[in-house]
């Protein structure tokens, strides 16, 4: 376990004092659940509301939890797509040793900085992985001398759960362990129910927030990049070859072939990889890693192609630039598409099957882009970090959240 090392607790608080929030991340494959968590938890601090980021994943280069104390766990990762096994940072499976070490580490957190109120992200409906440390997290918060609010922190669709057992297991645990349900959706596009049909029993605890967008994405434009430019984005690039390989073959048949194309790719797209994608740059095409800015050069783009990552829409869609969404589809993954389709039916953004990609559809998706008059559904709520940090802070000072509920 680690702090960051510009603030250590002993040095800036005083043992009898609590955080606000303790927000528990953990991200197994892709950067998105970590990155969302990374606005939200800017917006908190923004909101006054001091938080203690728990982070169990990789490095992300670039991460900005803003004035939050970071505390790292030994981090872990899944072994691919299947989320079967967890590795450590070398690449080696976890052991019984390595999950107490964990727990214990993670508990002792909770001890110290004495959270008001604990915002696990995903769990109890993803993240079962990880119950090894987040039940003794549960259990220490329950029986501990001072009181704690524990809250859940989900995004708008779930992965289907496997079997009917885990459902109610899911259900079991909201039940005995948490106050509420904080969904980062807009009930008016994809209600909760839509991926977890028995939302209903659980109604009273379910808040929605809106989606999550980075506030970068409202600020100054890059001065230079990006300008009038083909950006082909790829996430965190643990999944990402058959997006750029169609993306490098798409350019030399697509009406903006003579346009300057820009591919970001993620870090986790192993280095060799990357060298290979870079190697094929020339003065109208940029291949690098990507970049915090990201959002800055959104602003200024021709057109913007993507993987359908719940952060990417949502910034591409608050950019206003014209885009093309290719969602992730392997393994267990549902939700990229689903979310696109939706919007897509609403003419707010030009849905490609990544499962049938071929630079021949991704060109001409790009034509019918610049053709159509693509717009984000005027009704949609982007304002969840900052519904957020209201709903925390009013969970924290006993103040109501009827505004919040379903259909409130």
């Amino acid at each position: 376990m680690t702090m960051t090392p510009e603030t250590t607790r002993s040095e800036t608080k005083n043992s009898e004092e609590r955080i606000d929030v303790l927000f528990y991340v953990q991200h197994l494959l892709g950067i998105g659940h970590q990155k969302r968590a990374a606005t939200l938890t800017r917006a908190m601090n923004r909101a006054g509301l001091s938080v203690a980021f728990v982070s169990g994943g990789m490095d992300v280069p670039g991460l900005d939890t803003g004035s939050a104390e970071f505390y790292q766990l030994d981090p872990v990762r899944a072994d691919g797509i299947l989320f079967t096994k967890l590795l450590d940072q070398n690449d080696q499976p976890i052991d019984k040793a390595f999950k107490a070490k964990r727990a214990k580490d993670l508990v002792d957190i909770y001890h110290d900085t004495k959270p008001r109120l604990v915002l696990l992200e995903m769990f109890p409906f993803g993240r079962r992985q990880m119950r090894f440390e987040l039940i003794p997290l549960l259990e220490a918060a329950k029986t501990s001398e001072f009181s704690c609010k524990i809250v859940s922190s989900v995004r708008d669709i779930l992965v289907k759960a496997p079997k009917p057992e885990r459902i109610t297991e899911m259900l079991a645990w909201v039940d005995t362990h948490f106050d509420h349900v904080l969904i980062h959706g807009d009930q008016n596009l994809i209600p909760f129910d839509k991926t977890f049909h028995p939302a209903q029993d659980i109604a009273d605890k379910i808040l929605y927030s809106g989606y999550v967008v980075d506030e970068k994405v409202d600020g100054t434009p890059h001065p230079t990049d990006g300008i009038d430019e083909v950006l082909v984005s790829t996430g965190g690039g643990a999944v990402s070859e058959r997006l750029i390989e169609a993306a490098l073959n798409a350019r030399k048949q697509s009406v903006l072939k003579e346009k300057r194309w820009r591919i970001l790719i993620g870090h986790s797209l192993p280095e060799k990889l990357f060298e290979k994608y870079r190697a094929q740059s020339d003065n109208n095409l940029i291949v690098e890693r990507s970049r915090p800015d990201f959002t800055s050069l959104l602003a200024n783009c021709a057109l913007s192609i993507s993987q359908g990552g719940y952060n990417t829409v949502m910034e591409v869609l608050r950019a206003g630039c014209p885009r093309v969404i290719v969602p992730y589809s392997g393994g267990l993954e549902t939700e990229q598409t689903l979310r696109a389709k939706l919007l897509s039916e609403q003419n707010a953004l030009t849905y490609v099957d990544e499962e049938t990609l071929t630079a021949e559809k991704l060109a001409t998706a790009i034509e019918k882009t610049l053709q159509n008059k693509q717009k984000p559904p005027s009704s949609l709520n982007t304002n969840g970090a900052e519904n957020t940090a209201t709903i925390l802070s009013n969970i924290l000072d006993d103040k109501p959240l009827q505004k919040f509920l379903k259909n409130g």
